[in-house]
């Protein structure tokens, strides 16, 4: 009975700390994030070449016995040198050795419903224009959305959009789900690869609402809607709708969908836009018969072959941590650690 009394109040002296200083790292946190100047970051560089080389070298150095290997490291050693010979080269300004290397940006998005990675695709766009040569390099976009807010994708594609304004090469790349806002983002390109179960399509336009007009009259609570013009509320989530502005509301539905498919046109003339524009779904082989893509690949397939003929680049933006944040995060991982530890340490002597 003791020993349980002694185990409870240390736990409870434990739990005591954790949330202590779980609760001033965030408050630092909180500050650090309100205090942080806007736009400020830093963008990672990564040459996916080297990448998949070393990967290609890892297997092949497992699978070779000793002399094998000694003369596979020798040769390497030689393509490295020459490699090194070659960037030289372009940094003392041979216009030759810079003209024979074409380059392929990667830039990748991840989508939400609000389009939040859309300020990362900016800067990283502006970044990759700052640099690429319109005659032999080429930009993807690893995409990957189910769409979401209408505007807010609709910046989106505006940014991909600057690229083909730039006359560089677009390739999006989608591996899973392209669909709606995400498809919007995908047919700015000037080819669209994608898995063979990739979801595409979805050229549709939806909105929903719950109306709780009905639950509030019943409890005798009024709700008032005061409005100038007539258009600037169609519908309510409190007021009593009416059948006017239910057909406004259905209206401008409408006029969005005749605005996406229009965009969708421009981008894809060779869509027969009437038969995919109902917001149906097509997976990858399927989306290929309706020219909604042009080729089945995945996003791998395509870059490991990039890599033969171009420096592959990677292109990220990424905010970079405030120092009370970096503590923040450190002091979090040092207490998850320590909290293993005591659990560990309990859990043992339980035990025994």
């Amino acid at each position: 009975m003791e020993f349980l009394t002694e185990y409870g109040l240390f736990l409870a002296k434990i739990v005591t700390f954790v949330v202590a200083v779980i609760v001033v790292v965030s408050v630092i946190l909180s500050a650090a994030k309100r205090d942080r100047p806007e736009g400020e970051g830093e963008l990672r560089v990564q040459k996916l070449n080297d990448t998949y080389r070393k990967l290609k070298e890892s297997i092949q150095a497992r699978l070779m016995d000793d002399t094998e290997r000694k003369a596979f490291q020798k040769a390497r050693k030689k393509v490295q040198k020459a490699e090194k010979k070659q960037k030289k080269a372009a940094a003392s300004g041979n216009e030759a050795a810079e003209a024979a290397t074409s380059r392929v940006y990667v830039i990748d998005f991840d989508g939400d419903i609000k389009a939040s990675d859309t300020d990362q695709l900016r800067r990283s766009v502006s970044a990759v224009l700052s640099v690429a040569d319109p005659a032999n390099d080429e930009v993807v976009i690893r995409l990957e959305s189910g769409g979401g807010l209408v505007h807010a994708y609709g910046l989106a594609a505006a940014q991909l959009d600057r690229i083909r304004s730039k006359g560089l090469k677009l390739t999006a790349c989608v591996d899973k789900v392209a669909a709606s806002g995400g498809y919007m983002m995908a047919c700015v390109a000037d080819q669209i690869v994608a898995s063979p179960f990739a979801v595409l399509g979805s050229i549709g336009v939806v909105a929903q609402l719950p109306n709780f007009h009905r639950l509030l009259k019943k409890n005798d609570v009024d709700f008032e809607v005061l409005t100038a013009g007539e258009h600037k509320r169609t519908l309510t989530v409190f007021g009593e709708n009416t059948e006017k502005g239910r057909q406004k509301f259905l209206q401008d539905l409408e006029d969005t969908h005749g605005l996406f498919k229009d965009y969708v046109s421009e981008r894809r003339p060779q869509v027969d836009i009437a038969s995919v524009a109902n917001g149906d779904i097509w997976f990858g082989r399927r989306a290929l018969d309706v020219k909604l893509i042009d080729r089945i690949q995945t996003s791998d397939e395509y870059l490991i072959e990039a890599c033969e003929r171009a420096d592959v680049v990677s292109v990220s933006f990424q905010r970079r941590r405030t120092l009370p944040e970096r503590l923040g995060l450190a002091v979090s991982s040092a207490l998850e650690h320590t909290a293993w530890r005591v659990l560990g340490a309990l859990r043992n002597r339980n035990l025994h």
